[in-house]
């Protein structure tokens, strides 16, 4: 039986995938799903690094502003639409790209979902209070004691996860990684190509900083005074994650916007780290530097099977 096949692209934050994905989309007719997990909120546009405008009519997009900023939106949610995008994308002729740098939105997709106890709004909310209240690190310091193993793999900020991980445990009385080691994410559904990008580390570093510049330049002040205009806080788990944690904290004064950008550029830096040693441990990636394109666009070709190389050359 042939396997539907599909294109991922992945890699650290920072290094270019929606750039090479739109050059991919735009020679081999093909679709992108976007595999992140906060660009598929509205309203945060500036601070996800969300396509452009101009870059979503080069190519097609799926799963940008798919919620607002006080909607739950989690892997299980991700995989549902991300099913539906891709039997809609091949039902009319053309080819699926994934494109994004959350790992567990990859693994979900490709390997199958765990079969973990689902979702408990009421009880997401009281972890979330509780952190609210106790402090940062509250809901690590839990996670820790009864689930070392998960607490190792999560960002003590990453409270999204973090409360998935406590309510999994709360519910079921077994730790999420239990439930994960016994899935195995064994399940091979699909035929896939995935790519990773990666760069030397002073070179990456300097394009985060120059990044998080260029976001407080186009407005991601403005776009968080926005968010809150519009009833959005910053006790939201969207609102706290980087960038809109750094200039939030700066808009109630705790420091200037020097120091915001310096903050956020150090967390983006970790988040890459973090990221690059995920795809790392993931089997089968191809990597490759951003400037490799014809290597790129050569193994994307014997994947598909198709002869597209003499239309890399301007790529």
């Amino acid at each position: 039986m042939t396997l539907p096949q599909f294109v991922i692209i992945t890699g650290p934050t920072a290094t270019g995938k929606t750039a090479l994905a739109i050059e991919l989309a735009t020679l081999y007719e093909a679709e992108i799903i976007s595999a992140d997990s906060r660009q598929v909120y509205r309203y945060l546009d500036i601070g996800t690094a969300k396509p452009t405008p101009a870059q979503r009519a080069a190519a097609v997009h799926h799963l940008l502003d798919v919620v607002n900023p006080d909607e739950c939106f989690d892997s299980a949610r991700f995989r549902t639409l991300a099913l539906e995008a891709m039997q809609d994308i091949w039902q009319r002729g053309k080819r699926v790209l994934v494109v994004g740098g959350t790992g567990l939105y990859l693994r979900t997709l490709t390997r199958g979902l765990c079969p973990a106890p689902p979702a408990d709004p009421a009880l997401r909310a009281r972890l979330q209070e509780q952190e609210q209240s106790a402090g940062k690190g509250f809901l690590h310091g839990w996670l820790s004691s009864v689930d070392p193993e998960a607490a190792a793999r999560l960002h003590p900020n990453d409270t999204v996860r973090l409360i998935r991980a406590l309510e999994v445990f709360l519910r079921s009385g077994t730790p999420l990684s239990h439930w994960q080691r016994a899935h195995g994410f064994r399940e091979r559904p699909f035929s896939t190509l995935t790519i990773s990008l990666v760069m030397e580390r002073e070179t990456l570093r300097r394009l985060i900083e120059q990044r998080c510049r260029q976001m407080v330049r186009e407005g991601l002040v403005e776009e968080v005074r926005h968010l809150w205009g519009l009833g959005y806080g910053p006790d939201l788990p969207p609102l706290q994650t980087i960038g809109y944690t750094q200039i939030g904290e700066m808009l109630r004064g705790q420091y200037g916007l020097e120091d915001a950008i310096a903050r956020m550029a150090v967390e983006t830096q970790r988040l890459a780290k973090r990221q690059l040693t995920w795809f790392r441990a993931e089997p089968d990636v191809c990597w490759f530097t951003p400037g490799q394109r014809k290597e790129i666009a050569a193994t994307v070709e014997k994947f598909l099977g198709e002869d597209c190389a003499d239309h890399i050359s301007g790529v």
